[in-house]
């Protein structure tokens, strides 16, 4: 059956894809982006679908705005990209992700409390169960938060907001947690553009301490496939899946890749001062959504290679 979407931060880095792949593979859905434009987002991304979609401009924490949309649009399902997402920007300053990640969230809640026809899924971060040990097992969906930045607090409240909303409201929604992604239309000053930017100038390539700290990297179309299968998934038991590649690389080794695609020397590397609260490693038990039938497409070394030629 046709679904209508409203898809919020849908010409940011992983909306746009999401809405890129999801217009061709099902015409017949009404698709409306909702997006502030702020840094992270760019409406070019979406010119491809430009007439298959509706655009609008404006903040998710407007909820006669996002109210205004779903009833005009009968909307049947939101799913929520948008979000303030840099860890080192939420350190300078938390506002802009509490306005976006939890008052923006608690709108979204809003909207589908009034609306009952309307299901949410809540697009997350593994971020938000914080730091791991080499020793520790992947977390499960099951697992406590720990969130060790602004950034990740933000999150991890917005989650917050909408379990308790499923539980006294009644909300139809669901929460997906995934590792970090990679590829195009990602912004600038993330760890991946950071190094093909600066590599590619002739630059230093910063590192922060030694670059040891471990990540499991998944590329950006194998995150919104999982999406794709979650949305059509059967809330009634689990309301949150994790999603990760299981293929874990240390900072350094990633940043030596890049350099060696791009041909430029490992001396260009230079060990920066640690960010604050820096977190060791992160990696997710992804059993749930992986017995839905997802799996990775795209290996982390083609996905790298991608990424370069499209920056």
């Amino acid at each position: 059956m046709p679904n209508n979407l409203l898809i919020t931060g849908g010409a940011g880095f992983i909306g746009s894809h999401f809405v890129l792949r999801h217009c061709a593979s099902f015409a017949e859905d009404k698709v409306v982006v909702l997006d502030k434009l702020t840094y992270a987002g760019n409406p070019d991304y979406l010119k491809s679908v430009e007439r298959e979609i509706e655009f609008v401009k404006g903040d998710i924490a407007d909820t006669k705005l996002v109210e205004k949309i779903v009833k005009d649009h009968k909307i049947q399902s939101i799913v929520n990209f948008a979000a303030e997402t840099h860890v080192d920007r939420s350190i300078e300053d938390p506002f802009p992700f509490l306005h976006t990640n939890v008052l923006g969230v608690q709108s979204l809640i809003d909207v589908c409390r009034k609306n009952p026809g309307t299901r949410l899924l809540h697009i997350s971060t593994d971020e938000v169960y914080g730091d791991l040990s080499d020793e520790d097992l992947p977390k499960k969906t099951t697992d406590p938060l720990r969130p060790s930045s602004p950034y990740a607090a933000s999150k991890a409240a917005g989650d917050m907001l909408v379990l308790a909303a499923i539980r006294t409201y009644g909300i139809d929604a669901a929460i997906s947690r995934c590792t970090n992604n990679f590829g195009p239309h990602q912004a600038a000053e993330k760890f991946i553009p950071t190094v093909i930017r600066t590599a590619s100038a002739d630059q230093p390539v910063p590192i922060y301490a030694e670059g040891k700290n471990k990540r499991d990297w998944l590329y950006v179309t194998d995150h919104t496939d999982a999406i794709e299968i979650i949305l059509k998934a059967d809330w009634s038991g689990d309301r949150i899946f994790n999603v990760s590649a299981d293929d874990e690389k240390r900072n350094i080794d990633v940043a030596k890749m890049i350099l060696k695609i791009l041909g430029k020397p490992e001396t260009l590397l230079k060990s920066v001062k640690d960010r604050p609260g820096h977190d060791w490693r992160y990696a997710l038990d992804s059993s749930g959504v992986r017995n839905l039938g997802w799996k990775p497409k795209v290996s982390f070394g083609e996905g790298v290679r991608k990424t370069v030629e499209w920056y």
